[in-house]
């Protein structure tokens, strides 16, 4: 038995030898059970029993008292604090007499909070550049290597060597670089080992998931690609009170004057023509596939280096005449007629005396849904009579508003067709007006209208429509940034959500129909 080595174990140890011969000789012996030696005895009891409690619980504690040292403090750290309160209202560290600070034995918990992340538009997330081992794609007439990116810059650098606009396979090793392969393109002769780098640079066109939105066909991208990157090799004037010119694009025939026919070209507009851009993707996010391809592009030669809408040159459309801008001459009273007529409807053929056009029924509807929800009146109403006009609105200017009172007279405009397809019709000059407020809205394009694409009401219905508009503008760079970014595109959404809405109760409160017209 070991003998304890502190005052309060000597305490204890002392009572105890007092008390246990006490307590066995009230019990044990026959004296009478007084009141004063019940009490004491039960004290004596209640004693032992808290030293044999107190005991048993610094047995463990004592045993791990060697192992405290210059670890102590780590292992306090490591120890787990239940009450400690986790929204930072501890108390500050305490200071002694001398002037020292008694640091608190506590454990500070930092909750680290989620950061809130922007609403992803599917698909316009630009993956990161890893290094690919492909062949890059030949251009004519040019020589490529392949192997691991080249940064001939970089490389540089790290060599301490200057580095020419071309490099041989051999000073490729010196670098640390591996060595390439020189490629050529087929039917090119061998130049020996020098090469031109070729010049590459993003396209204006930003894809970056596997697959373009499913509402652009191949033919669609093809031509916004060639649009925003192809090389402008003339320009070529066009008859318009707008000013629009013709690019040249892609190279003609060596030695021939650049002109449309043998290449493509686009029709460049004004900047204030922009909002063509957004009819486009429009026009596609909603089914009707009735206008022309059109992307913004920005040129050293073109109004100063500012973006401009340019669109594609179709030399299929039909020819036009030089008053309406149209292929078939139309008045608001003969096109209310023609909506009476139902022409074509169902494949049933007119008759001569109801005076059909070769245009389907389903088109007028598919234009006036469109028209409204980017308020077009050049098409329907031409002279402004069913809105309150602005000054600088083309109708004020060419002083037809005071000619609504016998509107039946008043002639259709930019009504087209194609010539192998005369049935549909093509949209054209589709600048819209984002600015005009919902009380001043042109109800007029809707007259005579009982019938409504049912692709694009379910578009106007799904509340996608705004997703959809994100992910498709997105691709166009320049007219992204042209509009602000995706705050400025939000706030053109924003009102053509808003038409969309007054729209959907203007068809339920005049019971308007809603059909597939996927023919």
């Amino acid at each position: 038995m070991t003998c304890p080595d502190k005052p309060g174990q000597l305490i204890n140890w002392f009572i105890c030898s007092l008390c246990v011969p006490r307590v066995r000789k009230l019990w044990s012996s026959r004296r009478p059970r007084t009141r004063r030696n019940l009490l004491l005895g039960t004290a004596c009891a209640i004693y032992l029993g808290f030293l044999v409690s107190q005991v048993g619980r610094a047995s463990p504690q004592h045993a791990r008292a060697p192992d405290k040292g210059p670890h102590q403090s780590r292992d306090a750290a490591k120890a787990p604090f239940p009450e400690i309160p986790l929204d930072g209202t501890l108390a500050p560290p305490e200071s002694q007499d001398n002037g020292s600070i008694l640091q608190p034995n506590v454990v500070y918990i930092t909750l680290r909070s989620k950061r809130s992340k922007p609403a992803n538009i599917r698909g316009t997330v630009k993956p990161k550049r890893r290094k690919k081992y492909a062949v890059a794609s030949l251009a004519p007439g040019l020589e490529v290597l392949a192997g691991p990116s080249f940064h001939p810059q970089k490389a540089a650098r790290s060599a301490d060597v200057e580095v020419p606009r071309y490099a041989q396979e051999a000073d490729l090793a010196k670098v640390g670089e591996r060595p390439w392969k020189l490629l050529r393109a087929p039917g090119l002769r061998p130049r020996g080992p020098d090469f031109q780098l070729p010049k590459t640079r993003e396209s204006n066109i930003r894809i970056y998931s596997e697959s373009a939105p499913s509402w652009l066909s191949k033919e669609d991208i093809h031509s916004m690609r060639l649009l925003a990157d192809g090389v402008v090799a003339g320009l070529q004037p066009v008859a318009s009170k707008s000013g629009a010119r013709l690019l040249v694009l892609q190279g003609s025939v060596p030695g021939s004057v650049p002109r449309c026919g043998p290449s493509s070209c686009g029709l460049l507009k004004q900047p204030l023509d922009m909002s063509e851009v957004f009819a486009f993707h429009l026009d596609r996010i909603l089914g009707l596939n009735r206008t022309l391809p059109s992307v913004s592009r920005k040129s050293e030669f073109i109004q100063d280096g500012r973006p401009c809408p340019v669109i594609l040159w179709d030399s299929s459309l039909s020819p036009t005449s030089n008053g309406t801008h149209s292929s078939v001459k139309l008045t608001w009273g003969t096109y209310q007629q023609l909506l009476k007529q139902k022409c074509w409807q169902n494949g049933r053929v007119p008759k001569p005396e109801w005076g059909c056009t070769e245009i389907h029924h389903h088109e007028w509807s598919k234009m006036a849904l469109f028209d409204f929800l980017l308020q077009i009146y050049n098409r329907l109403d031409t002279n402004c009579c069913g809105f309150r006009p602005r000054k600088e609105d083309a109708c004020v200017r060419n002083g037809l508003r005071p000619k609504c009172d016998d509107q039946d007279s008043v002639a259709l405009a930019h009504i087209i067709q194609r010539k192998h397809n005369p049935k549909h019709l093509v949209f054209i000059d589709n600048k819209g007006f984002f600015d005009r407020s919902e009380d001043n809205l042109d109800f007029k394009l809707l007259e005579g209208i009982k019938e409504f694409p049912e692709s694009a009401v379910s578009v106007l219905k799904s509340q996608h429509l705004r997703q959809k508009l994100l992910q498709s503008l997105f691709l166009d760079k320049v007219y992204w940034e042209s509009q602000g970014g995706r705050q400025g595109i939000e706030k053109l959404i924003d009102v053509i959500e808003q038409r969309a809405k007054i729209f959907l109760t203007y068809i339920n409160a005049h019971g308007a129909k809603v059909l597939p017209m996927n023919e």
